[in-house]
């Protein structure tokens, strides 16, 4: 039976978000050993991708300030693992998004930079994490945030980073003639092509939590 890239989609999704989930609330070893090994993966798949271009030194130096960024996300706030919950919770749901929206709606296209990504796609990648945390601030129990404008213009934000990261990277696998960075994940491909949408989103979110309180 063939399985379809959807379903792996799907399946690789279901076993690799508990796991990321526990190490972001972890902390401590398990989450630093994560991203020292999300860092190297992604970086050998960029090197090996660009590996004719000269901006792959460039390339190397925003994966370190992204990870870094990640990592002073995490340790450096009381809730930090709450804040990192939440922007990849964005960044996840601003993918997912995009995907449904699409798949569903298809519609014009986007750019040819990524052939398959179109308005209708871009216009779920804004409105699934803003409903979805929208329903999930305000009919739980959690006590960190409420939904005011601040989230609302601080989702949008991270979703629309996120959608360039993205673009930035298809950019540059069109550049080097190739569908996905690796096949390590099933369904995404390469751990590049899953944290695409994060490479920019980690840094930004860490400046707006540094420098603006909720």
């Amino acid at each position: 039976m063939i399985i379809s890239e959807t379903v792996k989609r799907v399946l690789s999704s279901i076993i690799l978000l508990p796991f990321i989930i526990f190490a972001i609330i972890k902390g401590s070893f398990i989450f630093n050993f994560l991203i020292i090994l999300f860092f190297l993966i992604s970086s050998y798949e960029w090197i090996k991708m660009n590996k004719k271009y000269f901006y792959k030194f460039f390339g190397l130096l925003v994966l370190i300030i992204s990870f870094y960024s990640t990592y002073k996300l995490r340790n450096e706030f009381d809730i930090g693992y709450i804040y990192l919950l939440l922007v990849t919770l964005i960044c996840v749901l601003t993918d997912v998004g995009g995907y449904i929206f699409g798949k569903l709606f298809q519609g014009p296209k986007l750019t040819k930079i990524s052939p398959n990504k179109t308005y209708s796609g871009m216009l779920g990648s804004f409105l699934m994490p803003s409903i979805f945390i929208y329903i999930f601030l305000n009919f739980s129990n959690q006590e960190f945030f409420k939904f005011t404008k601040e989230i609302f213009f601080f989702i949008l934000i991270i979703s629309f980073i996120s959608q360039l990261g993205d673009l930035l990277v298809s950019y540059f696998k069109r550049k080097s003639n190739i569908k996905d960075t690796g096949n390590i994940i099933p369904g995404h491909g390469g751990v590049l092509d899953r944290i695409d949408g994060m490479i920019f989103a980690f840094p930004i979110s860490y400046l707006f939590f540094t420098y603006w309180s909720f």
